[in-house]
């Protein structure tokens, strides 16, 4: 399944990330929050008017063939109202989105999509709304702290939680196209580098409930994937637990016919895999990539590093950006 139509355009609006930047200069195809709010008739700056950041990410990404627009919501972002009040400030409709994709079953990615489900619905007459899930993205999860307890993470909603809000459940562990095969979903992401070892410390309960086993790879993670007519390949990586080198080899390897053009999510290079950012940025190298749009989980060091490296084709993601392709 490697066939994808190709856009002739793509938008991307960032409705949660960990960031908000207004000031920093922007190459002209990334509008910043501001532009926005004063088109919408924001008559004076006012935290009123404002969106809000929170730790996790939410993008609508639009894709255009002709004069036909679809919208996918790539995750939801960690809290309801972060996400509620982002959306009417940024007047996004949300009657547009056509499908929903959870990259992976942490709670800074699903925190809002029940209230997204009733939010789409109240405005596009009731109907159902296609919503991509892997099937391990329920497990309960949990980080083993130092002392040996277990910090238990928010759980994503249920199957059955997900169905009774209005989603159409759709769930798979392979590859899938949606929105009429303009978007691409990828399948479990091969673990190909050597360095790129997940989240350590990460557990999850056992089947059976009475315990818990580790899970660092997160292998219910998955990315998504438009191609831009004249560009190429323009890949979404949530949060890069699989390795955001991992995830651009495989985008590369289902699509060899296509230029990588771009990436845009988290990297998750913070924390404990901040000692891998050199071996990160070297081996982004290879894949000549136009836009690095760093997100959510990337870091402040990291992002330093792509910018330094790379230079202008890093434009950081922050909340009510508009990035146009």
């Amino acid at each position: 399944m490697t066939s994808l139509v190709e856009a002739d355009r793509v938008e991307v609006l960032v409705l949660v990330d960990n960031v908000t930047d207004n000031l920093s200069s922007t190459p002209l195809f990334v509008e910043n929050e501001w532009p926005r709010l004063w088109k919408r008739g924001m008559r004076a700056l006012s935290g009123r008017c404002l969106c809000c950041a929170a730790h996790g990410l939410s993008c609508a990404i639009t894709v255009w063939s002709g004069t036909r627009a679809r919208t996918l919501l790539f995750d939801t972002g960690p809290d309801e109202v972060v996400f509620e009040r982002n959306v009417g400030r940024l007047g996004f409709d949300v009657a547009s989105i056509e499908g929903i994709v959870l990259s992976h079953g942490h709670w800074d990615h699903c925190g809002a999509m029940l209230r997204a489900l009733q939010m789409i619905r109240s405005h596009n007459g009731g109907r159902d709304v296609p919503t991509y899930m892997h099937p391990d993205m329920y497990r309960t999860r949990a980080t083993k702290a130092a002392d040996g307890s277990f910090r238990l993470f928010e759980d994503v909603p249920s199957a059955a939680q997900l169905t009774q809000h209005g989603a159409e459940v759709i769930h798979s562990t392979r590859p899938q196209r949606a929105l009429e095969d303009c978007v691409y979903i990828s399948g479990e992401i091969p673990r190909l580098t050597s360095f790129e070892v997940g989240l350590p410390g990460q557990h999850r309960m056992t089947d059976d409930g009475n315990g818990w086993e580790p899970d660092p790879l997160i292998m219910d993670e998955r990315f998504v994937a438009v191609a831009v007519k004249g560009k190429g390949l323009l890949v979404f990586t949530a949060c890069s637990h699989a390795g955001v080198i991992n995830v651009l080899k495989q985008a590369r390897s289902c699509f060899p016919a296509l230029p990588l053009y771009g990436v845009l999510g988290g990297f998750h290079l913070s924390g404990t895999n901040e000692r891998v950012i050199p071996d990160t940025v070297e081996a982004l190298r290879e894949f000549d990539l136009s836009v690095i749009a760093a997100a959510h989980c990337t870091g402040w060091r990291a992002t330093g590093a792509l910018a330094n490296a790379f230079g202008d084709a890093v434009v950081p993601s922050a909340v009510g950006k508009l990035y146009k392709f």
